[in-house]
């Protein structure tokens, strides 16, 4: 069923999206754990057969046939997502909390919760935050849980963004690593997304950035990475990442790491050295896994 699309931004009709859930099944193969080591393609990583972090993008996603997508890539409006009026979509940041490691033959489901619907203005224009609460389960019991954060905004070219401040503390730990489309191809199939922002150069453009936009779930997952592999064996116990700006390839990008008193403050920078992404994590007590 396809439902009618708004042609105004109703805040209290939106809100009756809330609380709607949505279910998925998976499971985690080699196959999959093995494609995205090689699209991050992070040789820090702990161990060889360590399985990245941010697995989770890549299980259990929304399959939709063609034609129930939009002209976007995405999957119609007003079933499970609230019908926001409101014509580009982006990937905000994402709350994490591990519980448990994955391993490879897991059976995984995920629950998904329409959390919280929010409108504010901003530079752009009028913005509006969807906050998707995600639950992540395996025959143990609770894996992961995140917090996805989407922004809607109207179809207006994307406004300059001021490059941030410079973090405080120079980074301990980095890694560098070039993307250009071919990587952005291979992490949109393996989280089987047909947002034309990641592949449609014209489509780009449209929009008003200059190349095709590298997703925010691939710089989260980058981060990740660098995490897990000075962590010293230690758990990850959260999370926590914060799209700053947006990153167009080809690109050269750096991510950078220093630990401190809560953990481990994290960044991405782009060729100009403005951050792109900034995140955090912290570890769960106890000695490291071997």
């Amino acid at each position: 069923m396809i439902v009618p699309q708004m042609t105004t931004l109703d805040v209290e009709h939106l809100r009756r999206w809330v609380g709607k859930t949505q279910q998925q099944s998976d499971e985690v193969t080699q196959r999959t754990v093995d494609s995205l080591r090689a699209t991050l393609e992070f040789a820090g990583l702990p161990r060889e057969d360590a399985i990245p972090v941010t697995l989770h993008w890549c299980l259990a996603p929304e399959i939709e046939p063609l034609s129930r997508l939009d002209e976007d890539g995405h999957p119609f409006r007003g079933e499970f997502l609230p019908p926001i009026p409101l014509a580009r979509r982006l990937w905000a940041g994402a709350d994490l909390a591990f519980h448990d490691r994955w391993r490879i033959g897991d059976r995984v489901q995920r629950v998904s919760r329409v959390a919280d619907i929010q409108v504010k203005n901003g530079r752009s224009g009028t913005l509006c935050f969807v906050t998707l609460a995600h639950e992540f389960a395996t025959a143990r019991g609770l894996a992961l849980e995140e917090r996805h954060h989407i922004v809607y905004r109207d179809a207006t070219p994307s406004a300059p963004v001021d490059a941030p401040s410079p973090l405080d503390a120079a980074a301990q730990w980095t890694h560098s690593l070039h993307i250009d489309s071919r990587r952005l191809f291979r992490y949109s199939a393996l989280t089987f997304n047909a947002h034309r922002i990641h592949f449609d150069i014209e489509y780009c453009k449209a929009e008003g950035y200059p190349g095709l936009l590298v997703h925010g779930p691939l710089q989260a997952s980058l981060l990740a990475e660098l995490a897990a592999s000075v962590g010293g064996g230690r758990a990850l116990a959260s999370m926590s990442f914060r799209a700053v700006r947006p990153l167009t390839q080809p690109v050269t990008v750096v991510t950078n790491a220093f630990e401190c008193a809560e953990g481990l403050n994290l960044w991405m920078c782009g060729p100009d050295g403005a951050t792109t992404m900034k995140g955090n994590a912290t570890w769960k007590a106890g000695k490291p896994v071997s």
